[in-house]
């Protein structure tokens, strides 16, 4: 492992629920921790109302775009978290995997993506305190 981990989330489009998990890691953690995320079938924008409900909290995913999942993304990745892309992530050994059952907001208004973004939230503090204790000296 480098300096600071690196965490990749997944899942189909790369615009819902990886953008969230990311944008929370990223505010929450800030630069202790490396993000990326990806898709396996990225869609042509991030979910709009994913775009709303992390608007609602102070965070702005409006500018990013989803990003199609390379081998090497996992490659360089300490932990990769799925969140509904099944079997479509490539496997290395002495990654670490985690698979996240979220609800899917495609297609959802920001009323049903917010217990996604608050559920997502909750996840990525778990995630912070647990790769945060294993780098503890």
């Amino acid at each position: 492992m480098a300096d600071k981990p690196s965490v990749l989330f997944v899942c189909v489009h790369n615009a819902g629920r990886s953008q969230m998990a990311a944008a929370w890691l990223t505010h929450l953690a800030g630069d202790r921790v490396e993000v990326r995320s990806a898709g396996s079938a990225p869609g042509a924008e991030v979910n709009p109302a994913a775009v709303e409900a992390m608007a609602e909290v102070g965070i702005d995913i409006s500018r990013k775009t989803p990003k199609l999942l390379t081998p090497d993304a996992v490659r360089e990745s300490d932990v990769c978290i799925t969140m509904g892309c099944g079997d479509t992530c490539p496997v290395f050994p002495g990654k670490r995997y985690l698979d996240w059952e979220l609800a899917d907001p495609a297609g959802q208004g920001v009323e049903a993506v917010r217990p996604i973004r608050d559920e997502i939230k909750t996840l990525v503090e778990g995630l912070i305190a647990e790769i945060t204790a294993e780098r503890a000296p």
